[in-house]
């Protein structure tokens, strides 16, 4: 695991600033630019290095993010994949443009990787402008579009099956909330339905489902709000991405509770910061570099052959103890 040393000498700063960035310290002022380079060094170092292909490749994909510099630092997830798809993009010597929904150009790619989550309308114009079109983290295959994503039923089913192994009597789910760019339209959380379907399947009463959105500021807040109301406070809390349950994390020692002993939290993503917070997070870790360069691996082979039909390509998880967890 990459120290914190490491990582302020990628970055170019100190370890103490590392570490107050790392832990989300509200007091520490440094600019967006700053916390960016802390954060990809963190991911970086977590990553498996790569040798460059000789292999001369004029082509050129483009990246549509739907994320900005700023949201990005708020879930790392989306800042991990990118840097994923650049390193294989730079590994397999193509041209990558990297694009937000709001400035798609129209500079000739051949093929697109879109990033994130999107309307039926987006997806429509997406279609039609895009040539050899992969969705990463949002399923269009009902579109015809060929989507990457994760296997969130079996995801969600290792942290109840985990919860459950160690006796847990109330399980409660601390979701996120986004909305599309163009339409601000709300997309549901799969984790939601999964964690309902799972807790359903094996016959277990579902708990308290807290919303916020997919910020740790915002994840803080409502398990704070949460634990100040509710007349049942759950032993064991599912967060749907690891900035929520570092959040939920301070909430609850704020509260004067203890994790693990008090309430159990296992995150989503598996994040570099995970690792760094108190206590280090138990967490689904989604493999989002490989992701990225599955992403790029699977464009290319598009542009090279035609499918008949839209694929669907599901990615499994795991699940990573730490101490958040009994």
């Amino acid at each position: 695991m990459a120290t914190i040393k490491d990582i302020a000498q990628l970055a170019g700063v100190s370890p103490a600033t590392v570490s107050r960035v790392l832990n989300y310290d509200p007091e520490i002022s440094v600019g967006l630019k700053t916390k960016q380079k802390i954060f990809e060094a963190a991911e970086q170092l977590n990553y498996t290095k790569h040798r460059k292909s000789g292999h001369a490749n004029k082509q050129t994909l483009r990246l549509i993010q739907w994320y900005d510099d700023t949201e990005e630092l708020e879930d790392l997830y989306y800042l991990a994949i990118r840097l994923g798809v650049e390193k294989k993009a730079e590994e397999a010597n193509v041209i990558l443009l990297k694009e937000t929904w709001d400035s798609i150009t129209e500079t000739p790619a051949d093929g697109t990787i879109a990033l994130g989550k999107f309307d039926e309308n987006q997806l429509q114009e997406l279609k039609a402008s895009q040539n050899n079109l992969l969705l990463v983290d949002s399923d269009g295959t009902g579109q015809g579009i060929d989507s990457l994503i994760v296997d969130f039923y079996s995801s969600v089913e290792k942290v109840v099956d985990y919860f459950l192994s160690h006796h847990a009597q109330n399980i409660a789910m601390l979701a996120g909330k986004e909305f599309t760019k163009k339409d601000h339209q709300q997309v549901a959380d799969p984790r939601v339905a999964a964690f309902k379907q799972v807790l359903s399947d094996k016959k277990y009463t579902e708990g308290a489902i807290i919303e916020a959105d997919f910020t740790m500021e915002s994840g803080y807040q409502a398990v704070k709000d949460f634990l100040q109301t509710a007349k049942t406070i759950p032993d064991s809390l599912f967060a749907a991405n690891d900035a929520l349950a570092i959040g939920a994390l301070k909430a609850i020692q704020e509260k004067g509770m203890n994790v693990p002993e008090d309430i159990s939290v296992i995150g989503f993503n598996d994040i570099s910061v995970a690792k760094y917070v108190s206590p280090s997070l138990s967490t689904i870790k989604v493999y989002t570099e490989w992701m990225g360069e599955l992403a790029v691996e699977t464009i290319l082979q598009l542009t090279e052959s035609k499918t008949p039909v839209a694929r669907k390509i599901i990615i499994e998880t795991e699940l990573v103890l730490r101490d958040s967890t009994r």
